[in-house]
């Protein structure tokens, strides 16, 4: 064993409780001066957590300015078994690609309109 930790289990539990006071005191101011240090680096960076607290949270661009809210998508596409639907923005979903791969149409699952009938020729 280290002469340190014999040091220690010799002491008394109140020395050791008094050690223990003035090591969580001495942590305690450390902590605090490393996170006003933190603070004042990150206000540098950019305004840090004011920004943050002047928007909500909300995201903001680079000019400063609040993110505009954009208005509701309605559904364009509906799945027929599970009525899952999709707004036609961004990656199709795994029923509709699936339902692709097997000959079906993007058409055939569009809402608000009849299915597209094939034209015939006689």
């Amino acid at each position: 064993m280290s002469t340190k930790k014999l040091e220690l289990e010799a002491m008394s539990l109140d020395d050791l409780w008094s050690l223990h006071e003035e090591i969580s005191g001495i942590l305690s101011d450390r902590i605090k001066a490393e996170k006003q240090e933190l603070e004042k680096r990150l206000a540098v960076l950019g305004g840090g957590m004011a920004v943050l607290a002047e928007t909500g949270g909300r995201s903001v661009s680079p000019t400063g300015k609040p993110r505009r809210k954009y208005p509701r998508v309605l559904p364009k596409y509906r799945n027929p078994q599970t009525s899952e639907t999709w707004s036609g923005r961004g990656k199709r979903p795994r029923w509709l690609v699936a339902a692709m791969k097997s000959g079906r149409r993007i058409e055939e699952f569009r809402i608000g309109e009849a299915a597209p009938k094939l034209r015939q020729r006689a």
